[in-house]
């Protein structure tokens, strides 16, 4: 049945992103079917071996000790607080994300990061059919960050066409900054958080190639890199220490806002029509849910974190996956997992209309247009990714 589940999934989101395209022509399927056969080795490598279980321990174990040791500075700020058991989300999950960030840092300052960066970029360019500026700010985004990634690559990004800025937005939407998987992997299963991170990369170059077809000429694919202007080791400490701190913050403030305006809406909802919002969302989804793989005794719960995720954040969403995951069987786990670990939400528009915009008037323009169709495009990359693991657990 899974098999079956898998073609009618992959059918659906190939006629969905189908919709939207710009030019149904020019779409390249020789990638794309090449890119699913990697996502599907892959995905079985990651959850069904043991190298796989090697790499999410190794990676687990990796984030453990980090959040480990940022505890030594949450604790000695906040120790008071933390052993009487309060407000453990912000001291436990987002506090860390400051000491994650430092370690991006160094290893940025030390170009170590920009080394991996370029590495990986290259080997996707190789099996994805676009340039290689597309593959270096994908692999780029997963790394220093949803709108960090734009500064980057700021000169050559004012220069851009549409389609081609709409293909390295929608990687910035499609995949996660590394300073929060840490904090993602004390949410859910981190075999779960490896596997998406990865097949994300893939599943956006797919939806890419479908949604916004075109082809890099041989004259236009290079890589314009600016790097940032020198500054001392303990300047660059001082960054990112603000600039996590400035990350855990917001995430909170996020929380904060949309975990109570989501009850508001609930209790409305319950007063006049005996149901809440989040139940509503989660018929809606339902459908898209049970393509994806999802047993249909799990669909509607499913689909109601998918919806939550989409309107709030993946925070709200994997919170929400917590409290209800002991109803769930471990395969809907393992999948609405997988489709959680995005930036495809709402606010992610905002997020990167006003990186680009900070950078390029125009181009910030252009970003807000196709706003929803971005969004629109990053989901289908969720669920693509959520297919992919629903045919391998």
């Amino acid at each position: 049945m899974k098999y079956v589940m898998f073609i009618v999934g992959l059918l659906v989101v190939y006629l969905l992103a189908l919709l939207v395209s710009t030019d149904r022509k020019k779409i390249k399927y020789r990638p794309i079917i090449v890119m699913i056969v990697i996502e599907l080795v892959l995905c079985f490598i990651l959850l069904n071996t043991k190298f796989g279980a090697f790499i999410a321990k190794a990676l687990s174990d990796f984030f453990a000790n980090l959040l480990a040791t940022a505890g030594a500075g949450i604790n000695f700020v906040f120790g008071g607080l933390a052993n009487k058991g309060q407000a453990p989300f912000f001291l436990n999950v987002l506090l860390p994300i400051i000491f994650i960030a430092i370690i991006i840092g160094i290893l940025q300052y030390f170009r170590i990061l920009p080394l991996i960066i370029r590495g990986i970029g290259w080997l996707l360019s190789k099996v994805n059919g676009l340039g290689k500026l597309e593959s270096y700010n994908a692999v780029a985004a997963a790394i220093v960050g949803q709108g960090e990634v734009f500064i980057t690559v700021k000169d050559q990004l004012s220069r851009l066409p549409k389609n081609r800025l709409y293909t390295l937005c929608a990687s910035s939407m499609s995949t996660v900054s590394m300073s929060i998987v840490g904090s993602y992997m004390k949410m859910i299963e981190p075999k779960y958080v490896v596997t998406a991170i990865v097949l994300n990369l893939f599943s956006g170059f797919i939806i890419v190639h479908i949604v916004n077809p075109y082809s890099v000429d041989k004259e236009d694919d290079i890589l314009e890199i600016n790097e940032a202007a020198k500054e001392s080791f303990f300047e660059m400490l001082t960054e990112y220490i603000l600039l996590g701190f400035k990350m855990a913050v917001i995430i909170a403030a996020m929380l904060i806002g949309f975990v109570a305006l989501m009850a508001a809406i609930n209790n409305i909802f319950s007063f006049f029509f005996h149901i809440t919002f989040q139940q509503i969302l989660g018929y809606i989804f339902s459908p898209l849910a049970f393509v994806m793989g999802i047993p249909w005794h799990d669909a509607v719960q499913a689909g109601n974190i998918m919806a939550t995720k989409l309107v709030t954040n993946e925070f709200v969403a994997m919170i929400d996956l917590t409290k209800v995951q002991h109803h769930l069987s471990a395969r809907t786990i393992g999948i609405i997992s997988v489709f959680l670990v995005s930036f495809a939400n709402f606010s992610s528009i905002g997020n990167i209309a006003g990186a680009t915009k900070g950078i390029s008037d125009k181009q910030g323009n252009q970003v807000a247009q196709f706003g929803l169709k971005l969004l629109y495009g990053a989901t289908l990359v969720s669920v693509l990714s959520a297919i992919i693991v629903g045919v391998v657990i």
